[in-house]
């Protein structure tokens, strides 16, 4: 047998490389794919920035007292950063199973998650800085 008799390019096999969610379903349109690429790794970006946040808290808020509520909170934005990629991921693979199944969309609960841990670790700081000022916190 020919090696090149499955049509595959010379140096490439027949099988295809990656998931085999990704060879059930139609291919879509290549323009969706990169829309639900864009998306996902828009959602990636948010998680560096909620990572980077949390980090920075961490450093460089030594007046913020008391520091093991400066931690809690940092911890719980690198915590929420990490939920973040991986429903990303989640999110990015489920539309694109629902595309090549010519499915609605999936609904996402990922919004619910980062609208409401942010504003939590915000008026935790908020409180923690009017602490601080208002020199109840020492």
């Amino acid at each position: 047998m020919d090696p090149h008799e499955d049509g595959a390019p010379p140096g490439r096999s027949g099988r295809s490389r990656g998931p085999g969610w990704r060879r059930l379903g139609e291919e879509p349109d290549y323009r969706f794919t990169l829309a639900n690429e864009r998306t996902f790794l828009a959602w990636i970006r948010t998680a560096l920035a909620v990572l980077a946040a949390g980090v920075l808290l961490e450093q460089f808020a030594a007046k913020l007292q008391p520091p093991l509520a400066v931690t809690a909170i940092a911890a719980s934005l690198c915590v929420t950063a990490a939920a973040l990629c991986a429903l990303a991921y989640g999110r990015w693979r489920a539309n694109e199973e629902a595309m090549r199944h010519k499915r609605p969309l999936p609904h996402s609960r990922t919004l619910s998650l980062l609208a409401i841990t942010i504003p939590v670790a915000c008026l935790a700081l908020i409180l923690l800085i009017v602490g601080l000022h208002a020199g109840l916190l020492a």
